[in-house]
This record gives C-alpha cells, sequence and structure tokens, in this order.
C-alpha cells in the first residue's frame, strides 16, 4: 500500500512539471523558412517587412524598428497581413522568443492563407536584442 501511495505522489509530482515547463516554439514550421539573428538582421537592412505578433503593449515598450504591429489574438488576420505584404513578397514573423509560440502561429496561418515568402525567425525579441540590434518604442 505505501508503495502504490510514494507511486502515486511521484506520478502526480511529474505531471505537474510537465504541465508548468515553459511551453517551446517548434524549430521549424511548414511552408515557411526559419531565420537566425544573422539572417533576420540581413534581412532587415534589405527593407523585408518585419511584422511583430506580439501582445501590444510588449510592442510599445519595443520592437524591432519599422517593424509593424498585428497581435495574433486580435488583429492577424488575412486581410490585414495582405494590406502590409502581397502573397508572393517577403514577410518575417516574430514574437519574444522561443518560448513564445505566437510566431509559429502566425507564420502556420499565413502559409496557410497561401503567403509563399514567411521567414519564421524564432529567437525574435530575445536573439534581436541578446546581439545589441537596435531597438525602436511606441507612443
Amino acid at each position: 500500500m505505501k508503495k502504490h501511495f510514494h507511486l502515486i505522489i511521484v506520478l502526480l509530482l511529474l505531471s505537474a512539471a510537465v504541465h508548468t515547463a515553459p511551453e517551446r516554439a517548434p524549430e521549424q514550421v511548414a511552408g515557411a523558412k526559419t531565420v537566425d539573428v544573422e539572417r533576420a538582421n540581413s534581412l532587415h537592412a534589405r527593407g523585408v517587412i518585419f511584422v511583430d505578433v506580439r501582445a501590444k503593449r510588449l510592442y510599445k515598450r519595443r520592437h524591432i524598428p519599422g517593424a509593424h504591429h498585428l497581435d495574433l489574438r486580435s488583429t492577424f488576420t488575412e486581410q490585414a497581413l495582405h494590406g502590409l505584404v502581397a502573397k508572393d513578397e517577403p514577410v518575417v514573423l516574430y514574437c519574444s522568443g522561443i518560448k513564445c509560440t505566437r510566431s509559429s502561429g502566425a507564420a502556420t496561418r499565413a502559409v496557410a492563407w497561401g503567403f509563399t515568402r514567411i521567414y519564421y525567425f524564432r529567437e525574435g525579441m530575445r536573439g534581436w536584442m541578446r546581439a545589441g540590434l537596435p531597438l525602436e518604442r511606441s507612443e
């Protein structure tokens, strides 16, 4: 009986640990090209459109210079994205970093909508800041 009790406690603890572990963004999104900080910076320098899909308050606090804001949970729609880029033009989608799944969700949606040149910047803001690249604030 005591062994069963200990086994149940261990299983409950393991279950709790799994459910509280931070979610990680997938490394790849089908139909999109994953880019690292160096490639994202190169695309930024070339004038490729960047779209920040984080919450508005995070975007206002700091974002990649010139990035457009489309909150994944409210304003990221096919029409809104198409208002920024044509379906065959390149666009970089990003969020907070590898513990944020908004950019992978946005990339998945954009691919399903027929956008063909999606760049998924998985490292997002954390990677950009860690590299010491410039930031911008919105009022």
